[in-house]
């Protein structure tokens, strides 16, 4: 039987699609096949809402056409024949799908007096349980319960059961008094805290909205959200002090000699990203402007508008977005609905049965879950790489973790803006702070000193920026580090070696690859470190993973791996692993250890019965240690290109502080999960 969910709000502008894509992607992490339905439509031609929600990889083979009813002039021309049709495509669609999740209508247009009664009506019809939105912005929490206990008896009046309640775009200051207030209406009642970027609209929403023409600037940061408007009505001084990130500034087109003060503080660390300068009134330009600006490269988009300064301000107050549609939207919808929903009780009250299976959507749910309970700070060296302040910026927007960067402040800044990025909340540190560096030196002087390394030598040594982050972290300045986009994996790991050192009773450090499959992760190792292990070595590898392993929550039963399964063979690569395989059993009786084994012996389960039969490893492996780095490197590039396996990784195992290397190839997606792993191993020094 298909499970449902209607979600519903009583009012425009909620937050809807928050807790729609919050719960499309919980389903996915379900069940197989996921649908998305929105019944009551301003247009069958296009809907934001539907066109943002199946444009998610969690929903799969749906048409437009069999995601959307019909108009609410339709409804309204014939209630009855709308109501057969809505019925009938939910039905069809409902067939091919574990799971529907249903968006109920937003009430922007001529008929949003009757919208409550129409959207009851047809939940009702559809069999589909109620998850009720509502919106606290400028009201109590005694208001908002008021009003949820209102809608609630009108749904229940029309035959329907509202499972749950999400109070969204709440006060930061009332999330603990608006939990108070609604918490007994429903056991799955949740409380988001308001977000700005999620209702803002863009620079060419706002450029269209009151009819201002692009003069000048990048035109692709037309599409970036425009977080905040304010009025330029004072003097640069005082303009600046009010300033806020991603703002739109209205500004009349005679004073333009505000201009180049706010273009500086667009590309500033401190004020900036601007959005865009609107300026009214249609005055001209005067040339000396035009030839200051032309002598320029100016990426903010400026534009003209005829209308006056208080027109073009009311009438960008009333422009609003939909809360998921952009990437970054989508983004930060994931992170407070992660954050402020329990997905268990919210599971229990729709009633829908659980996977045992763990996919690499669900694995990577799970990880930025797991990076969001306990925020760490992560330093990246190499801030003049884009993908890494990409990287960044995403890392920052999903809430995974807090971000230090290593550079010149004002060229990372400047970049920032070149790729329409935001930065503001990762903390610029100028790699060549004097003050910092002879710091710094002084510790790797003390730390070194039997080694006979001077105060001058170990000044040199951080003119390598990879010292620097290495030497935040040893302090505590930063949690963890990521390095290797630019650097080899030589001069991320060479560092921590020095004065981080492995943790007791770790003689080697190792890197591991998290392997998403398609239906379960598992531990690759050593697939990035050490050649040719000795058996002291491998058996040090083996207990590293087994510890990643569980730090993911994947229980260990590690194979050590070879051409030989138990005592069919010999040899000195044989006997390595089978005497690697005998210190491990010493030193951590307590694992689940199988070796020497076969690649075939550790996966199958035909074969290990045949093979190994009554081992508690064989044929259930997901840990496996390769003899070598040849074999485990080949290995774990070969599953990944041929079987689609998400490789998340190398993970560094054995430091007493998380310091991770990135592939010099490494796409902005390896370094985002890569930065997310570091987090996570961050909080287990907790």
């Amino acid at each position: 039987m298909t499970r449902s969910v209607f979600i519903a709000s009583s009012e425009r502008q909620v937050s809807k699609s928050v807790i729609a894509l919050g719960v499309v992607e919980l389903f996915n992490r379900q069940v197989r096949t996921v649908g998305v339905f929105r019944p009551l439509v301003e247009s069958t031609d296009s809907d934001a809402v539907a066109l943002a929600l199946l444009d998610l990889n969690s929903v799969k083979r749906q048409t437009f056409d069999e995601a959307v009813g019909v108009t609410h002039a339709e409804f309204a021309e014939d209630p009855d024949a709308s109501i057969d049709k809505i019925v009938a495509k939910y039905t069809e669609l409902a067939a091919r799908c574990d799971a529907v999740v249903v968006v109920g209508s937003d009430y922007s247009g001529f008929y949003s007096s009757t919208e409550l009664d129409h959207n009851a009506v047809i939940a009702a019809n559809l069999n589909a349980p109620v998850f009720y939105v509502c919106g606290a912005t400028d009201r109590t929490p005694e208001q908002v319960r008021g009003i949820v206990e209102e809608t609630i008896e009108s749904f229940e009046e029309r035959h329907n059961t509202v499972v749950g309640v999400a109070i969204t775009r709440t006060n930061p200051d009332d999330m603990e008094a608006m939990r108070e207030a609604v918490a007994h209406i429903r056991d799955a009642a949740f409380v988001l805290p308001h977000d700005p970027v999620l209702g803002a609209p863009s620079v060419r929403m706002q450029l269209e909205a009151v009819n201002a023409t692009h003069w000048l600037g990048n035109a692709d940061f037309l599409d970036k959200e425009a977080v905040h408007t304010i009025v330029a009505a004072m003097t640069l001084p005082n303009l600046l002090s009010r300033l806020k990130p991603e703002c739109s500034v209205i500004m009349a087109s005679d004073r333009l000699d505000l201009l180049p003060g706010l273009l500086m503080a667009h590309h500033s660390s401190v004020f900036g990203p601007l959005a865009s300068i609107i300026l009214t009134g249609g005055f001209e330009v005067p040339e000396s402007i035009a030839t200051l600006l032309r002598g320029v490269e100016v990426d903010l988009p400026i534009a003209f508008t005829q209308e006056d300064t208080f027109a073009t301000a009311s009438r960008l107050q009333r422009v609003n977005g939909v809360s998921t549609s952009t990437s970054r939207k989508t983004d930060v919808a994931r992170a407070l609905f992660g954050a402020h929903v329990d997905e268990n009780r919210l599971l229990a009250a729709i009633d829908l049965p659980r996977s045992e299976i763990r996919t690499p959507t669900m694995f990577e749910h799970q990880l930025m879950q797991l990076a969001r309970s306990h925020r760490k700070r992560i330093v990246l060296p190499e801030g003049s790489d884009d993908r890494v302040l990409t990287a960044a910026s995403i890392v920052l927007q999903r809430q995974v973790a807090d971000i230090v960067i290593l550079g010149d402040p004002a060229v990372i800044s400047r970049r920032a803006s070149e790729l329409g990025l935001n930065l503001h909340d990762a903390r610029l540190v100028n790699v060549r702070d004097p003050k910092m560096l002879d710091e710094f030196a002084a510790e790797y002087a003390r730390l070194r000193a039997h080694k006979g390394i001077s105060l001058e030598q170990a000044r040199a040594q951080f003119d390598d920026p990879s010292y620097v982050g290495t030497m935040m972290v040893h302090l505590g300045l930063a949690d963890g580090m990521v390095s290797g986009a630019i650097n080899t994996t030589a001069n991320t790991i060479r560092p921590s070696l020095e004065f981080i050192k492995t943790r007791p009773g770790v003689g080697v450090v190792s890197g591991s690859f998290l392997m998403a499959m398609s239906n379960r992760v598992v531990v690759y190792a050593d697939c990035a470190v050490n050649p040719d292990p000795t058996p002291e070595q491998l058996a040090d590898i083996a207990i590293s993973s087994a510890e990643t392993a569980l730090a993911f929550d994947i229980e260990p039963r590690i194979a050590m791996l070879s051409y030989s399964t138990g005592t069919s063979g010999s040899g000195a690569d044989v006997d390595k692993v089978r005497e690697a395989t005998r210190i491990v059993k010493e030193r951590a009786p307590e694992l689940k250890v199988e070796g020497p084994i076969q690649f075939d012996a550790a996966v199958d389960a035909t074969v290990a019965a045949k093979k190994m039969p009554g081992s508690q490893v064989a044929g259930q492996a997901s840990v496996f240690i390769f003899p070598d780095l040849n074999t485990g490197n080949n290995t774990y590039k070969a599953v990944q290109r041929t079987s689609g396996a998400v490789a998340v990784g190398p993970i560094l195992q054995g430091l007493k502080k998380p310091v991770n290397d990135l592939s010099r190839g490494a796409l902005v997606d390896d370094i985002v999960s890569t930065i997310t792993i570091t987090a996570i191993q961050a909080q287990k020094n907790d």
